[in-house]
């Protein structure tokens, strides 16, 4: 049947910042399709929510409190945990400030780049035999990194109120980073049955953002072929089928989820 082309049942689920704006609907999302969910950040209240409403819907799910910019809590958190084998990683964690490139320092670029291509990388080369064995066990062994629209074109500063909260240069050049990344790592690893793919979400402003900037948001929509923003939820589809055998010949690739704003 075609629904079970997206079923992740048995299959276990990594997703940095799993707690977020996007990481929390990715998580359920893929809970939904029938992924164990290992929702990993820093908030351990936010990720207890999180696993509360997948847990509420008949999912399951745990947490995996680390900072994935502490190389060492990182490694000790797979060496405490022994997963036997892992189907799905998500690498969605991302922080950052705003600004163009006059209101930008030197450590915003170097910050940027941590968390957005060096944990990236840690992550996986950490998870190559925990995806082995879930190619093994599930013929699912999927890296699914969120990248952004701002990875392959450039935002459009006059639509920001003030510049310091403009997308920033440095959150595009890591995004670029991270798609050139994962079609590299889809290279190398294709042939162990390791698919890495991108996602890159267009307008995706959090509910807060919504509210309080009206114009700002009215803006942003306008220049979009959809004529509105992405709202967190329509991600989940990109994922499943990312993550599930629904995409088994699928590597390499950069989905944009962006309501048509990179094709103007």
């Amino acid at each position: 049947m075609i629904e079970n082309l997206f079923s992740l049942n048995h299959c276990t689920a990594l997703v940095t910042g799993g707690a977020g704006y996007l990481g929390k609907e990715i998580c359920i999302g893929l809970a939904n399709a029938g992924a164990h969910v290992i929702v990993q950040g820093r908030n351990e209240q936010k990720i207890n929510e999180v696993i509360a409403i997948i847990e509420q819907t008949g999912g399951t799910a745990e947490a995996a409190i680390f900072d994935l910019l502490d190389e060492q809590a990182t490694v000790d958190y797979f060496e405490q945990r022994k997963l036997p084998k892992l189907n799905i990683l998500v690498n969605n964690a991302y922080k950052g400030k705003g600004g163009t490139i006059t209101h930008s320092e030197d450590c915003d670029y170097r910050d940027s780049y941590e968390i957005g291509v060096i944990a990236v990388q840690r992550l996986f080369k950490i998870c190559i035999p925990l995806f082995i064995n879930g190619n093994k066990a599930n013929k699912v062994a999927s890296c699914i990194n969120i990248a952004s629209m701002y990875g392959h074109v450039v935002p459009d500063l006059d639509i920001y109120i003030e510049p310091q909260g403009a997308n920033p240069p440095f959150y595009g050049a890591c995004k670029a980073a991270l798609i050139h990344w994962s079609k590299y790592a889809a290279n190398q690893f294709g042939k162990q049955g390791i698919r890495v793919n991108c996602i890159s979400p267009g307008p995706f402003p959090n509910i807060e953002v919504q509210n309080s900037a009206k114009v700002f948001i009215s803006k942003l929509g306008d220049k979009v072929p959809l004529n509105r923003v992405g709202q967190s939820s329509e991600l989940q589809g990109a994922v499943i089928f990312l993550a599930s055998n629904a995409s088994s010949y699928v590597t390499g690739i950069n989905l944009q989820v962006d309501g048509g704003w990179a094709c103007q």
